[in-house]
């Protein structure tokens, strides 16, 4: 079994607790505590945090009006979520959270090359953040770039290797404006990873170029 050396931070645990992480975000967590017994540990000891205080709370009398409004919040939202499939088969490198989102094994995804043999998949969420998987040669390393914002990375096969240590599988890296990396993959297999931003990166060269092309 793999051991698990980087884990979420407090600040993750509790967003995904409450609930107030965009759903690119959530889907890196779920994926993660799938496989991370720790981090699975400390959220559900958050939500057992979160119903004691709220059993805690007085309740208060809601009007119609709230709820039609809130209703109507719903219904005007801009973002449909994309059905799910209920019978999902198994595969030994995507978690079940992600598996509802490609609709099954890894063998369905639909990937398209970005250069350098590497490959991405950008997965269907809500606006505030992006979700893709990328597929990384073994040994190739990835453009050097710096960050906008947040930028989560899972290995889910294979591992890499940058500044920051070495990542395997069920390992998250998380970057934000204050790292800047040129992530590797190992070069004993192909790595393939789920990785979210909430920005787009920092890039030079012809790379930035491509950059609006690539959504990345």
């Amino acid at each position: 079994m793999t051991t698990i050396t980087h884990h979420l931070t407090d600040d993750l645990i509790l967003g995904y607790s409450a609930g107030t992480l965009p759903e690119a975000v959530n889907l890196i967590i779920a994926t993660h505590i799938s496989l991370c017994d720790e981090c699975r540990a400390a959220i559900e000891a958050q939500d057992a945090i979160g119903g004691a205080v709220l059993n805690s709370v007085e309740e208060m009398p809601v009007s119609d009006a709230f709820l039609d409004g809130a209703l109507a919040l719903i219904r005007g939202s801009e973002f449909t979520p994309t059905p799910r499939p209920i019978n999902i088969a198994a595969d030994p490198v995507a978690p079940a959270p992600l598996r509802d989102y490609i609709g099954g094994t890894l063998d369905e995804v639909k990937w398209r090359p970005i250069g350098m043999g590497v490959k991405q998949a950008i997965l269907p969420t809500s606006r505030e953040a992006t979700a893709r998987l990328l597929f990384i040669p073994a040994g190739t390393a990835m453009p050097d770039h710096g960050h906008r914002g947040l930028e989560l990375t899972l290995v889910l096969k294979g591992a890499f290797q940058d500044d920051e240590g070495y990542f395997r599988r069920g390992d998250i890296e998380i970057a934000n404006e204050d790292l800047h990396h040129t992530p590797v993959a190992d070069i004993s297999e192909d790595c393939i990873c789920l990785a979210v931003t909430d920005a787009p990166l920092r890039l030079k060269g012809l790379a930035r170029l491509a950059q609006p092309f690539l959504r990345i």
